[in-house]
């Protein structure tokens, strides 16, 4: 990507974007769209994985780890103990000491159980994992995550899976103007290249998706699509935006025109 890149736990990621690996029509569908996405990290659940690889293809098979890093996730868990026992198995099969870390506390709405995030950050950290927990819009338990030992946060914009876009955007800019010594990844609820653009141009360090490519009608052409508004919106947010005003400002001013 054209602007500086992601940094995470000291490591840079030329890509802000991440995508996940869920839900594609086929195993070579999700290879094309990541390729792509230009990601520099695609998110896999551990649980999902065939970490064998001794019967049936695995989706490992087809992602091209000389190009994109691992990040693990805890999809499905409901308690912080079962989330930690999936990132230690996800550690100790080789892929990675990153983790997405996930603890779901509501079956409809797939919120996260904030409590158990917090118990499980603070025991993955101690083990040495590099965590990036998932959460909801909220300042202080972002705080209570950075303080935890988090490498980032990584709140929603809407209900995983709900393309419904940013739903709080006032949240979500206090929570950026907050933790700034950790990168901020959105993470669900983006639906389109719009969603994401507006992400990036509130400060976010970068987006997490899956549904929004994988269930789009031609997934590679959204990854393509989310893959510049990234940029573009990562761009604008650099540039800094003029101000908004109710009142007119003549494009070319009156001002040293001959009359």
């Amino acid at each position: 990507m054209k602007s500086e890149a992601l940094t995470i736990a000291g490591r840079s990621y030329p890509s802000r974007l991440i995508i996940g690996t869920g839900k594609y029509p086929s195993l070579e569908v999700m290879r094309r769209a990541i390729e792509a996405s230009g990601a520099s990290m695609v998110t896999v659940a551990v649980r999902r994985v065939n970490l064998s690889r001794r019967d049936g293809e695995s989706l490992l098979d087809f992602i091209d780890t000389r190009k994109v890093a691992l990040l693990p996730n805890t999809a499905g868990c409901r308690t912080a103990e079962e989330a930690v026992r999936t990132a230690r198995l996800g550690r100790e099969a080789g892929l990675s000491n990153l983790v997405k870390l996930e603890v779901i506390g509501d079956e409809k709405t797939l919120f996260p159980d904030n409590d158990g995030l917090l118990q499980a950050t603070r025991v993955l950290v101690k083990e040495g994992f590099t965590v990036l927990p998932y959460t909801n819009d909220d300042l202080v338990v972002a705080r209570r995550l950075r303080d935890a030992g988090a490498a980032a946060v990584m709140p929603l914009a809407a209900p995983i899976g709900s393309g419904l876009g940013v739903q709080n955007p006032a949240h979500l800019r206090l929570l950026l103007e907050e933790i700034r010594d950790v990168p901020v990844i959105v993470d669900a609820g983006v639906g389109t290249a719009s969603d994401a653009a507006m992400v990036m141009e509130l400060g976010a360090d970068g987006v997490l998706m899956n549904t929004g490519i994988a269930g789009a009608g031609e997934p590679e052409k959204m990854a393509r699509a989310m893959r510049l508004a990234i940029e573009a919106g990562r761009l604008a947010f650099e540039a800094g935006r003029i101000p908004r005003k109710l009142y007119a400002t003549a494009s070319s001013p009156m001002e040293g025109i001959v009359r």
